[in-house]
Formats: C-alpha cells, sequence, structure tokens
C-alpha cells in the first residue's frame, strides 16, 4: 500500500512539471499525446475513489497480479477514443494539471487511510485493498513511464515501483535476463520499445511483448 503512494505521488509530481508544450508530445500510448494519457490519470484516479468505497462481503476472486488480463497484442479499448476528446475539451493544459492533482491526491489520502483487510469490488472482481492497491503499483508506473518516454527531462518512475512491477511481469512471462535494468524489462516486456538484436538472442523464446490490462 506505502508502493501505490509512492508510485501516485511521483507521477503527479512529474504531470505538475509539465511544460505546456509537453502536453502535445507523444506518449508511450500508441495513439494518445501526453494530454490523453494525464486524462486518462484522471479517469484511474477517480476509479480508485470509486472502488475504495465499494465494500463487499463476497469471497476474494482475485490479486494484485491476476487482476490484470494477460495478452500478446493490445486490444480495442472503446474508452480510448472518448479519452482523446475529453483530453481536448480541457483546452488549457492548467486545467488539466489541476484536475489530475486534485483527483490523484484525494486517491493517495483515501489509500493511506484504507482498512488493507477490506474487500472491495470491481470490474466483476473481488480483492482485498492491499492487492487492489498493488495492483495499480502497475497501472502508475507503467503509465509513468508512458509520460516520460518522449520526454527525456521528466523524472521517471521511482526504484522501488519498478522493482515491484518487474516482479509481477516476470511471474505472468517468466524470467528476463538478471543483468537487465527494472525500467528495460518493463520497456521491453510490454512493447513499449523493440528489443535490440542483442537483447532479443538473450531472452530466448520468451514470448514478448505481454499486455496486461
Amino acid at each position: 500500500m506505502d508502493l501505490f503512494s509512492r508510485a501516485l505521488g511521483a507521477l503527479l509530481t512529474s504531470v505538475a512539471g509539465l511544460a505546456d508544450d509537453d502536453f502535445g508530445q507523444p506518449s508511450g500510448c500508441a495513439g494518445w499525446l501526453v494530454r490523453d494519457l494525464v486524462c486518462h490519470l484522471v479517469i484511474d484516479a477517480q476509479d480508485v475513489l470509486i472502488t475504495l468505497v465499494t465494500p463487499t462481503a463476497d469471497p476474494v476472486t482475485h490479486d494484485s497480479v491476476t487482476y490484470w488480463g494477460v495478452a500478446h497484442e493490445p486490444s480495442d479499448d472503446p474508452l480510448s477514443a472518448l479519452t482523446v476528446r475529453l483530453a481536448a475539451a480541457y483546452g488549457e493544459p492548467w486545467m488539466l494539471k489541476f484536475h489530475v492533482d486534485d483527483v490523484g491526491q484525494a486517491a493517495v489520502r483515501a489509500a493511506q487511510l484504507a482498512d488493507p483487510s477490506l474487500k472491495v469490488s470491481t470490474r466483476n472482481m473481488v480483492l482485498s485493498t492491499a492487492d487492489y492497491l498493488g495492483a495499480y503499483v502497475w497501472e502508475w508506473t507503467l503509465h509513468h513511464l508512458d509520460l516520460v518516454l518522449h520526454l527525456p527531462h521528466v523524472a521517471g518512475p521511482p526504484p522501488e515501483p519498478l522493482a515491484r512491477c518487474r516482479e509481477v511481469l516476470e511471474r505472468v512471462a517468466g524470467a528476463f535476463p538478471a543483468s537487465w535494468s527494472d525500467e528495460d524489462v518493463l520497456l521491453v516486456g510490454t512493447g513499449r520499445r523493440a528489443p535490440t538484436e542483442a537483447e532479443r538472442a538473450e531472452l530466448g523464446d520468451l514470448p514478448i511483448p505481454f499486455v496486461l490490462g
């Protein structure tokens, strides 16, 4: 649960430091500009707030890893086009920065106040609050990498969330070369960049990329 706050807090700090021109740059999410990605973060934070106040007595069905569906090709998201239109509707970058910080900081506070043993329901799944927030470490960290992929002057995610996300990916996909950095494992393993010829040889038969969503 601490990693949730650390990952989201770092992401919000990076967004707060963006220049207006940065919002028109491409992100690591195919087809999305940085402004579209930041708008998606608003929706993510709202989902967290909704889920944390949706307790259930039903039995647990998923944990922080199985929360994510696994595929080898990205699927069409019907909300993707809506996100782009919504992002454009903000008009000025400062408005989007204000909104994402407002709901994002609320999500951080809600996570810090949450009972980790409470069960919550979301997307037809039941998780402990601790596992639900743990699942979102993946979301914040991967999108932090998406945010900075074409913005080298912006700080990326902290090392602890990166390490945790590598653990998640390796539980799903298998072990990556130990010499690889956590960031390279996540970028290559999720298809955010293509492996070099040498990296491809090191990977052997590991079937990449993996799409968790």
